[in-house]
């Protein structure tokens, strides 16, 4: 592409979003394979990434006002004039049918385009027909979701039956908070911040200015918040 070309990209942010903690890492692939796949549709279309966003960690059910990630993307939007923000799927925006409509509307009213890499005109056309196609693999996509999470509980109930114990998986904060004081202190902090009345919000940014943060040494996501306080 000549300079000229170059220098009529449009600018764009990506945006990512994984939600299993075990997916995050350098040894993981989901956010290379997100990017590579925002890369390739605004090349494709003639954008420019000027800053990429990611929220490790962030369920798909999560609105977007409670996912750090997402909402640093719209400080930036709000200040730097970029209107286009590209994912790698309509799931990677949202998984759940409500967030996702919910999501895309509040955008739309912001005059903010919402591309999906791999279906880029699934937030963009707003016919009827456009409409109904969204909700309708939306709701695909939350019903493959739930029948995942189906068949991986089924399978933990027929080892837990067929074993007689239980069935390894990540410890739960309470499991944890025996086994490390640090890990105590840090939910008995988060308790203290709910009895004052804080957000789950709040509480991750208090918790940070405490020193305690998630694996990767970033501020706990509020879904990580109430699990804790579960």
């Amino acid at each position: 592409m000549s300079d000229q070309g170059k220098r009529q990209r449009k600018p764009a942010i990506g945006y990512t979003r994984t939600s299993s903690a075990a997916n995050i890492g350098d040894d993981k692939d989901s956010v290379v394979r997100q990017r590579k796949a925002i890369q390739a549709h605004a090349n494709r279309a003639g954008y420019k990434i000027v800053a990429w966003f990611d929220d490790p960690a962030v369920a798909g059910s999560d609105m977007i006002d409670v996912r750090p990630g997402f909402m640093a993307a719209l400080e930036r939007i709000a200040s730097n004039g970029v209107r286009t923000i590209i994912v790698e799927t309509a799931n990677r925006f949202a998984r759940d049918l409500i967030v996702q409509e919910t999501g895309w509307k509040r955008l739309q009213a912001d005059g903010i385009t919402l591309i999906a890499a791999d279906s880029p005109d699934q937030f963009v056309d707003d016919t009827p027909t456009a409409v109904l196609i969204r909700q309708i693999l939306g709701a695909v996509a939350q019903f493959d979701k739930a029948m995942t999470v189906a068949k991986l509980r089924g399978a933990r109930e027929r080892k837990r039956r067929k074993t007689g114990g239980k069935v390894e998986g990540r410890k739960s904060w309470a499991e944890r908070s025996k086994e490390d004081a640090k890990v105590a202190e840090m939910v008995e902090a988060a308790t203290r911040l709910q009895g004052q009345g804080l957000s789950l919000r709040d509480i991750a940014a208090e918790l940070d200015k405490l020193g305690h943060r998630n694996e990767r040494g970033a501020t706990f996501s509020p879904s990580s918040v109430k699990s804790m306080l579960a």
